[in-house]
């Protein structure tokens, strides 16, 4: 199976990868619906006192850390979803045949940034969940791998970028 244009690997990447990203909008939907309903049920707890339970009060209670908690996961969910439509993108101009687009260094650059700023976030999470008492606080944080993936990234990006060089330099020899 070839790797790159029409009926390739990558068209059939891009197809998962669309998938992903309706997915991700719906869930960033429901989570911002959850955040305001938490955000209203902890300012004002009477709106539907017959619903209530014991345990539902309790949380009523805990509503503004359960909407910190919400707004960091939607936060999560934005960065996914904007590393997700760059790798769309990328992968629209494999499925096209041209991998060396000079647009694909862009958007390489900019998974590479979003993959770094979730697990920076993740140490602020981390950090804070002391703080937060719906949080497991785990005792190890740093993760390697998630670095790792951040370099290469960067790498890759370089990489496309001389490649898209190259092109440039190839379509202007006679």
């Amino acid at each position: 199976m070839r790797a790159l244009g029409p009926g390739s690997v990558s068209s059939f990447l891009k197809i998962i990868l669309d998938v992903v990203y309706v997915a991700l909008w719906i869930s960033l939907g429901a989570v911002a619906l959850a955040l305001l309903a938490a955000l209203l049920f902890s300012f004002n707890p009477d709106l539907f006192p017959a619903v209530m339970t014991s345990e539902a009060a309790q949380v009523v209670n805990k509503g503004p850390v359960f909407a910190g908690m919400l707004l960091a996961f939607a936060i999560s969910i934005g960065g996914v979803l904007v590393i997700v439509d760059a790798l769309r993108r990328i992968f629209v101009t494999l499925t096209a045949g041209d991998p060396f687009h000079p647009n694909n260094v862009r958007r390489l650059r900019l998974v590479g940034v979003m993959l770094a700023a979730l697990e920076i976030s993740r140490y602020v999470v981390w950090g804070l969940s002391p703080l937060m008492p719906l949080i497991k606080r785990s005792e190890s944080n740093f993760n390697l791998t998630s670095w790792f993936s951040v370099l290469v990234v960067f790498v890759l990006a370089e990489v496309f970028r001389e490649g898209a060089r190259l092109r440039r330099e190839a379509e202007l020899t006679i």
